[in-house]
This record gives C-alpha cells, sequence and structure tokens, in this order.
C-alpha cells in the first residue's frame, strides 16, 4: 500500500456512523510513551534518533494490530504528501516539521497510527467515527499492552509514563472526540457551553488540534490532567462530558426547527447555492459553507445528500488532498479553482 491508496478510501474518521454521529464526527485517544534510558527526541543526537526509529519501527510492525502497517520515512516523503498525512489526522502539523528522523506507521484502514520521534519517542493514535471513545481506548490498550512486551517504556513508580511534556506525565493519555456544533452557534450559546467545558477541566481546540481554530463550527474536547487520575477515568469524564454537549446541541437543533425554522432554511439553502455555483472558493469559506450543509443535511433540509458526502467534502478540499488528486503542485488561486469545481461536481 502507498500513500496514494489513502486517497482512494474514506478515512475512518469521516465515516459518518458510530453513536451520536450527527453531531460526534469522531473520537480519539493518543498514549505517549519514549523509550528507557533513551535520551528525549527534542535531547536525542542524530544517532540515538535513528536507533529508537528503527527499534519502534520493527517493534510495531511485530504487532497483531499492525502487521499489516504501512511504514513512511518522513523524510522520503514529499511536502505535499506530509500535509496530506495532517489533513487525515494521521499525524500531528508538528510532526510534519524537521522531519530527517521522524516516522509514521498507519495500519491500512486509517484507524491506529504511530508518531515517531514527535515531541515523545512514540505517540500511538486511535481514531473512531462517532462518539467511540471507550472502544478507541479498548484499542490502545491492548496495543499498549502488546508494545509494552516488546519495548521497554520510560516508567516511574512514582510519577507513571515519563515524557517530554510534564502535562502528559503519569498515564501518558490523551483523548478527545470531534464535535459539529453549528445550532450552538447560531443560537450564541456557544461561548457559555465553551467556558462550561473549560472550567470541568477540560480543552478545547479547533479542527487540527492544539492551535488550530475552530473551523466550521467543529470542536475539539479533550482532557487537560494525565496524572494521578487512572485511564478508565479519564475516558468516562470525557464522555460523561461530550454527552452533555451532544444532548445541548441536539436540544438546540430542536429549538431552532421549532422556533426559527426559516432563518435556518435559508442559511442552509444559501450554502448550498454557493457551494454548487461557486467557481473560485477558499479552504476557509468551503469549510463554514459545509458546515451549514452538514447541519442541514442532518436535520432533514437537505434530501439529495448523506452525512458520509459531506465529510468526505471536507477533507478533499483541504490543500494537500486538492494537489494530490490533480497530480501536481497547485498555487493559492490554481486551488481556489480547483476546490470549487470539484465540490460543483460531488454536489451535482
Amino acid at each position: 500500500m502507498t500513500i496514494d491508496d489513502f486517497l482512494k478510501q474514506d478515512s475512518e474518521w469521516l465515516r459518518g456512523m458510530g453513536p451520536s454521529s450527527n453531531i460526534a464526527i469522531s473520537s480519539r485517544t493518543r498514549l505517549a510513551r519514549n523509550i528507557d534510558k533513551a535520551p528525549f527526541s527534542n535531547w536525542a543526537d542524530k544517532k540515538q534518533l535513528e536507533e529508537v526509529l528503527n527499534n519502534i519501527r520493527d517493534a510495531s510492525l511485530s504487532t497483531k494490530f499492525l502487521k499489516n502497517a504501512v511504514f513512511f520515512r518522513l523524510k522520503d516523503l514529499s511536502e505535499v504528501d506530509r500535509i496530506f498525512l495532517v489533513e487525515r489526522h494521521l499525524m500531528s502539523p508538528e510532526h510534519a516539521k524537521d522531519v530527517e528522523y521522524k516516522a509514521l506507521i498507519v495500519d491500512p484502514k486509517e484507524i491506529v497510527s504511530i508518531m515517531i520521534n514527535e515531541e515523545d519517542h512514540l505517540r500511538i493514535q486511535v481514531l473512531q467515527s462517532g462518539s467511540n471513545i471507550k472502544e478507541c481506548w479498548q484499542i490502545i490498550d491492548d496495543l499498549d499492552t502488546e508494545l509494552s512486551k516488546i519495548l521497554p517504556f520510560a516508567y516511574s513508580a512514582k510519577w507513571g509514563y515519563l515524557t517530554a511534556c510534564p502535562t502528559n506525565t503519569g498515564t501518558g493519555l490523551r483523548g478527545s472526540v470531534m464535535v459539529h456544533l453549528p445550532a450552538l452557534v447560531f443560537a450564541g450559546q456557544i461561548g457559555k457551553v465553551l467556558q462550561a467545558i473549560a472550567k470541568l477541566g477540560l480543552n478545547i481546540r479547533g479542527l487540527y488540534g492544539e492551535g488550530t481554530e475552530a473551523a466550521g463550527n467543529i470542536f475539539q474536547i479533550s482532557n487537560q490532567v494525565s496524572m494521578g487520575i487512572i485511564e478508565e477515568d479519564i475516558i468516562d469524564n470525557i464522555e460523561r462530558i461530550v454527552n452533555q454537549v451532544i444532548f445541548r446541541e441536539d436540544t438546540t437543533r430542536k429549538a431552532i426547527i421549532l422556533k426559527n425554522k426559516e432563518a435556518l432554511v435559508d442559511r442552509v439553502s444559501r450554502a448550498y447555492g454557493t457551494l454548487k455555483s461557486a467557481h473560485i472558493i477558499t479552504s476557509n469559506e468551503t469549510v463554514a459553507l459545509l458546515s451549514a450543509i452538514r447541519l442541514g443535511v442532518d436535520m432533514g433540509i437537505v434530501k439529495n445528500l448523506d452525512r458520509r458526502m459531506v465529510n468526505e467534502l471536507f477533507i478533499l478540499t483541504q490543500p494537500a488532498h486538492l494537489q494530490k488528486l490533480e497530480g501536481r503542485p497547485l498555487d493559492s488561486n490554481e486551488r481556489d479553482i480547483k476546490r470549487a469545481d470539484l465540490i460543483r461536481k460531488k454536489l451535482s
């Protein structure tokens, strides 16, 4: 399997299935791990980084989860290919920088991926569609157990798993659910909801994680604390709070339909009309309009599209995906033209 083969299939997180998938787009768990007695990635020299990379590659590809996985040495990929993998949520934006001793392992279904020599030696990630964080945890826990039998992880009886950033020390676990909250934004309630989430000890991030904006009314809700609480409690807490957010968004959608349906239909119709007729369109405008379309599909306003198609457009219209589809580099204006053309064809 090559990187181009991923372009021919749907990403796991965009399938539009799973619990509460009308609001919860995807769930993710991530574990930070380091090899015992090896310097952290930002302290290691070239020889040590290469040794860590090779050891993790060999161990990972010998597990039952990743025996058929694809290994990418990032220095061997073009910049477009690296951004492509970020857009598919298979690795972080940070991992696409300074790539000499970095690698990525991805299973063919795009459920499990491992970043090698990011901030930590291993960043193990599991993605599932919908509000499915407990299943993500079960998969990653089993993989972590299998890897720990092969690789000696840095661990302290007092502090837990040792990581480059102190906020990850302890369990090394980050769980998150990506939610689509257009009704709360439309109703002007999103500020209060985000404040309440923060007070409960969770982080709110944008579409591509830390440091990114909540484009398209899409937010990632994740835990802040990794130490002093067991993994199951971290997962339970995220699930409980996310369920409350989902309930609030669902209730708001129903209230809008009852009290302000014409305004909602108008917004969705204008977005649909723009996407069907535009010949030049930017990435930011596309994401905002697709957010309205997705809400329209979920609420039965748009009849001739399904959620999976809209989800697919979220990713196919991103810069690297457009260039992969075209088979050549595109400047900003060419991407805006290609994006509009792709959307018109998909919607027709």
